[in-house]
């Protein structure tokens, strides 16, 4: 089965009406799954802005055979409930399915308080949750049928972006998806920011730099071995992301590449010291220098600053 070309609301609508055991939760965000309300009756549970109740509704409701999805604004879900879902839900490594909304850039107009870009680190922090960061709202709806029918705990990313690349691989967990394969520089990224890394190659690969562009999807449990390929077979790997240096992608590589004893060279792309400029979502990107083309130049500058080193 595959809901690859629905809409998220209606590929959760479908499971829903195939398992009678999951269950719908919001904190008052009902934006991406208006519908359900009505078609799921009282299978849709709405808690108001109160996310520590949400999660704990959540986990009280999966340890009587439901399969709870539960919806809130990425930053409020990961932090002001960060507790209830460490101790609610990663400790008895319960089922629940947290879909966080516009998080990283996605949050564009809103100031720090509501960006989310310490999430990937808060749950991959958590043993056994998973992390899934889909490219587009296609990618989306693929895993979907997959990450709901696992035992683990889960937090998405939600994405209902349209897909800016023709997807390779269908999706598996902890499986990345190599969509080119050239050996000067590796791009690894995971979210919406695919779309940019995806301008970058074609621009770097225009100046005679073949890309290897991985869309990672997964970034717990992460699919090592495409990192470790990455760092293989390019001269530069970098990674991209729209989360804070620390925690995140970089993160992840970096203990990935200890574990194997690699020391390739690495070009972190990602938030450092400071939350992100409220803006409309491309003025934000080419504020905070996240085009692909200001993409392409920081690794075209990483390059010539190495050759004339040399």
């Amino acid at each position: 089965m595959t809901h690859a070309a629905e809409t998220y609301e209606e590929a959760l609508l479908a499971l829903a009406v195939e398992r009678e055991e999951l269950v719908v939760l919001t904190a008052e965000n009902r934006a991406p799954i208006r519908s359900l309300p009505v078609a799921l009756g009282a299978r849709f549970i709405d808690v108001g802005i109160s996310e520590q109740t949400l999660v704990g509704a959540a986990a009280g409701l999966a340890l009587r055979g439901r399969v709870p999805v539960v919806h809130a604004l990425a930053s409020f879900l990961v932090m002001r409930a960060f507790e209830f879902i460490r101790t609610d839900v990663g400790i008895p490594r319960l089922p629940v399915k947290l879909v966080g909304f516009v998080p990283g850039f996605l949050s564009e107009a809103n100031g720090p308080t509501h960006q989310a870009l310490e999430d990937v680190a808060l749950m991959r922090g958590i043993p056994g949750m998973q992390v899934f960061c889909p490219a587009d709202a296609a990618e989306l709806g693929e895993a979907l049928p997959t990450l709901l029918a696992g035992p683990e705990p889960c937090y998405i990313r939600y994405n209902a972006a349209p897909p800016a690349v023709r997807h390779r691989k269908p999706f598996a967990v902890a499986s990345a998806e190599v969509l080119s394969e050239g050996d000067g520089v590796a791009l690894l990224t995971y979210g919406f920011l695919l779309r940019e890394a995806e301008k970058a190659r074609v621009i770097l690969e225009s100046r005679g730099i073949p890309v290897r562009l991985v869309n990672l999807r997964m970034l717990a449990p992460v699919d090592e071995s495409a990192i470790v390929e990455a760092a293989q077979r390019t001269q530069l790997l970098v990674t991209l992301e729209d989360h804070f240096r620390t925690g995140g992608l970089y993160s992840i590589a970096a203990e990935v590449l200890v574990r194997h004893r690699l020391a390739p060279r690495v070009l972190p792309i990602a938030l450092e010291d400071r939350w992100f400029k409220p803006a409309l979502l491309d003025d934000v990107l080419a504020h905070e220098g996240f085009t692909g083309e200001r993409i392409a130049k920081r690794i075209l500058d990483a390059i010539f600053q190495e050759e004339s080193h040399a």
